[in-house]
């Protein structure tokens, strides 16, 4: 068995997002199984490179995790010949930049979304990478969660029939700052800093809809900001500039509908911070994030509409666990090793820089049907 080291810069891995999912419980833990292995007598093992602004930041995060390389320049990191692959978890306004240095100095380049602060921009930088001959991917965790898993076993199955609809509901209360302390950074509520509930968001759906259900055709959304005063880290009161709740339709390619609420001023009443639920000709589902039930057209109960007496059905209790048929990784983790594969051993791989582009467009006309208050069409994108 040969090992072969892979040197990633991870920048932006201070950030919640970048340490917790991707450095601890992706590419550290492939470190913890020993490494990737690609099934032809080699095993990856990936050594990242942390970089970012705050020096005693990185030094901290290195020396608990016993890594190595650290540093605050980027530009030297880039010029590094041993380093094979740039990660960019940032704050959107600074990734655009960051993927076009990369690029130019020929690494691989994997990113969270959005890719870029607008539609333009994400395609740019889907041309430079493909023009460049780089291998190039943008986080799509979502359809790699359990609960999606389980969906798109029953839409392969052809569980559902014809599907009619989706109706979505994510969200929760990220508390202002003042009394209790934000769960959110402030950035994300600042319109000029790139924050806001659809540009965050909206990419999200756009990849869960194209994959399982069919390409978005148009959209109807309304952007709105509920919380217009939050308190930052440090204390200091600002205008939320950007929105913390949207509202959205969605018409798909087949003809289905979907519905998503998206917010960050919500209270939670369902069993998962996300879910879904599919209903079709032959059968409904609803899935969350780790668990997926389901009810079948012959096993569909009667209601009948009475508001005078109470519900003598338990609704719930008439809905099938959808079994868990394998184990399932962490949804982060997942998609490194495939974008491992795919940089190292060719392995077939699609979640691109264009289908990052392609939830940058969504959020894009997203703001714009909810400045103008009308649906707009989604045209197809290409390079």
């Amino acid at each position: 068995m040969t090992r072969k080291t892979v040197r990633i810069a991870m920048n932006g891995v201070t950030g919640r997002m970048g340490y917790r999912q991707h450095l601890v419980r992706s590419l550290l833990a492939l470190r913890e199984q020993g490494g990737l292995d690609l099934g032809d007598g080699t095993v990856l093992w990936p050594e990242p490179v942390l970089v970012g602004r705050r020096a005693p930041a990185l030094k901290a995060l290195a020396e608990r995790h016993g890594l190595e390389h650290w540093a605050t320049d980027l530009d030297a990191v880039l010029a590094d010949p041993a380093v094979d692959i740039y990660f960019d978890a940032q704050v959107t306004s600074a990734r655009e930049e960051a993927i076009k240095k990369a690029i130019a100095a020929g690494k691989h380049v994997y990113t969270e979304k959005p890719t870029a602060t607008g539609l333009d921009g994400a395609l740019e930088l889907a041309r430079l990478a493909t023009a460049a001959g780089v291998k190039h991917g943008v986080v799509q965790d979502k359809i790699f969660l359990p609960g999606l898993l389980k969906l798109k076993r029953l839409i392969d199955g052809g569980f559902f029939g014809r599907i009619l609809s989706l109706r979505g509901e994510f969200g929760y209360w990220v508390f202002e700052g003042d009394w209790q302390e934000a769960q959110r950074p402030s950035w994300n509520y600042r319109a000029e800093d790139g924050g806001g509930i659809v540009v965050d968001m909206f990419p999200h759906w756009e990849y869960v809809l194209h994959e399982l259900f069919g390409r978005v055709r148009s959209v109807q959304a309304l952007a709105t900001t509920h919380i217009p005063q939050r308190w930052d880290e440090n204390g200091k009161p600002y205008d939320a500039t950007a929105d913390d709740a949207a509202y959205g339709i969605f018409e798909l390619e087949g003809g289905a509908v979907a519905q998503i609420n998206s917010s960050w001023a919500v209270r939670v009443h369902r069993d998962e911070l996300v879910e879904f639920q599919v209903d079709g000709t032959e059968g409904s589902a609803v899935a969350g994030l780790r668990t997926c039930r389901a009810q079948h057209r012959s096993a569909t109960p009667k209601p009948v509409w009475n508001p005078d007496i109470p519900a003598t059905e338990v609704f719930r209790d008439q809905w099938q666990e959808v079994p868990d048929n394998g184990e399932f990784d962490n949804g982060f983790k997942a998609q490194w090793e495939l974008f491992l594969r795919h940089v190292h051993a060719d392995a077939p791989y699609h979640w691109d820089l264009l289908a990052g582009a392609r939830g940058v467009q969504l959020a894009e006309l997203g703001l714009r049907s909810s400045a103008e208050g009308r649906r707009i069409d989604v045209p197809e994108i290409g390079l």
